[in-house]
């Protein structure tokens, strides 16, 4: 499986969302773009879904759309299903796009591993960012690297991303 390295380009994709309409990278043409790849049943996830929100909400003023993409086995995990996934971002209220990878093609065109994984891209889907949301899955209030944040403010900026790539912390993506 190959990894996207900073500089490359971001791979297209057409996955059903939990809206059950169909989203592609074009949709976000000209826009910043986090994608997360990420579940329903991983611990990990569930830590830092709530700062997934709220990235999203302060980023959504300066151009920049998080995305979320399950590729986990939905059959042999059945948390991380369609109908599973629907109930869970109703019940946290997400306000990104939280996207099927049922055939898992995108996860491994990526070179996803984890959930949650991230990959930022710029304006021009150029990778700038790979890695962790932060350094404190356990507890927000004792995060003392605001990795995702940071990079999304230098790209924003202009600026090259000082750490453009972290090791991603979580649960690995669980394969066909």
């Amino acid at each position: 499986m190959t990894k996207l390295r900073t500089g490359d380009k971001a791979v297209s994709f057409a996955l059903r969302g939990i809206d059950d309409k169909q989203h592609s990278l074009d949709d976000y043409s000209g826009k910043h773009v986090v994608i997360i790849f990420s579940c329903n049943h991983c611990p990990y996830v569930q830590a830092w879904e709530d700062r997934m929100i709220k990235i999203q909400t302060d980023y959504a003023p300066k151009n920049v759309q998080l995305v979320a993409i399950n590729s986990n086995d939905g059959i042999k995990f059945p948390d991380d299903n369609f109908s599973k996934m629907q109930e869970r971002a109703k019940a946290k209220r997400f306000n990104f796009p939280y996207l099927h990878d049922e055939n898992q093609k995108v996860a491994s065109a990526y070179g996803a591993e984890r959930t949650p994984e991230v990959f930022l891209f710029d304006s021009n889907h150029v990778l700038q960012y790979h890695g962790t949301i932060d350094d404190n899955y356990d507890n927000p209030n004792r995060v003392k690297e605001n990795y995702l944040r940071d990079a999304l403010d230098a790209t924003l900026a202009g600026r090259k991303v000082s750490l453009a790539e972290t090791k991603p912390i979580g649960c690995t993506i669980k394969w066909k």
